[in-house]
């Protein structure tokens, strides 16, 4: 059973990049929309901001689902378990509901970070593990030498980019996908065809976009500082797509438009 099973779960409120004052109004409005699943990471600085503004929430902790990533300067021996128990420290948390390795090793071999992750587990820091930016073979070799199942491998994952070999995996494997730069930073709204697709339905590009997404079994992350937009990214299990619809958005792939490459973060792998 995944974690991703129940709705509100599938549709997480991403943080990057908000920092400060911001952040703190964005997650009490996220809460007030429905947002029950929120994304963070030790590398984008807020951590501690996000464990005050939920902490103030009038919704029970327990109901909420916190997904925070260890950096990949603290993945050795050394950093690894004292950057979780400060990531629990600053998230005012007793354990992380899901602790992820952001970015994998370069192309050298995945296994020492995934038993540290492994380790935080044993000891209670994370009630679940994953990964995030992982290739399919890494998926592979993270299958087979865990002994604790992963939870989610978070990867870049957006109508303008083919991951069909990654959805593969993720059936092959059992670890299930979630996605951030849902939106491709807006690179989307380009594409009429999300548009005339939302008139039917009476929905946005955007909102075609996160359904496409969901209707391929992924959750959804998705950054909206607008209240109206928090919305709407939120409102999308009303609706469905239609396997035409489905298979037209598929055809946008085509772009292979990637965000998340060595020329932008110098820890992206060599993807397959």
């Amino acid at each position: 059973m995944s974690i991703y099973d129940a709705s509100v779960y599938q549709r997480g409120f991403g943080t990057f990049p908000l920092i400060g004052e911001k952040l703190s109004q964005a997650v009490h409005v996220a809460l007030d929309v429905g947002y029950r699943a929120f994304d963070t990471a030790q590398w984008y600085g807020n951590e501690g901001v996000l464990g005050s503004a939920l902490s103030e929430a009038r919704v029970l902790r327990h109901d909420i689902l916190v997904t925070t990533k260890v950096h990949p300067e603290n993945m050795d021996d050394s950093r690894f378990l004292p950057s979780v128990e400060r990531s629990l420290r600053d998230l005012r948390a007793d354990v992380i509901d899901v602790l992820l390795l952001h970015w994998p090793p370069g192309d050298g071999p995945v296994e020492p970070s995934l038993e540290l992750l492994q380790e935080a587990h044993r000891r209670g820091y994370a009630r679940h593990i994953g990964v995030s930016n992982y290739t399919t073979a890494m998926m592979r070799r993270a299958k087979a030498f865990l002994d604790v199942p992963l939870a989610v491998n978070q990867v870049e994952f957006h109508p303008l980019l083919d991951q069909r070999k990654l959805l593969g995996a993720s059936l092959e494997t059992g670890i299930p996908l979630s996605s951030y730069c849902s939106l491709a930073r807006g690179e989307i709204f380009k594409y009429p065809v999300l548009s005339e697709i939302g008139d039917r339905h009476a929905k946005s590009a955007a909102q075609v976009a996160l359904r496409w997404i969901l209707q391929k079994g992924v959750a959804v992350n998705a950054m909206s500082t607008r209240p109206a937009n928090m919305q709407a990214n939120f409102d999308v299990v009303d609706f469905s797509l239609t396997p035409d619809e489905m298979l037209q958005i598929d055809g946008l792939t085509v772009a292979n438009y990637r965000i998340s490459n060595a020329d932008v973060v110098p820890y992206a792998p060599t993807w397959d």
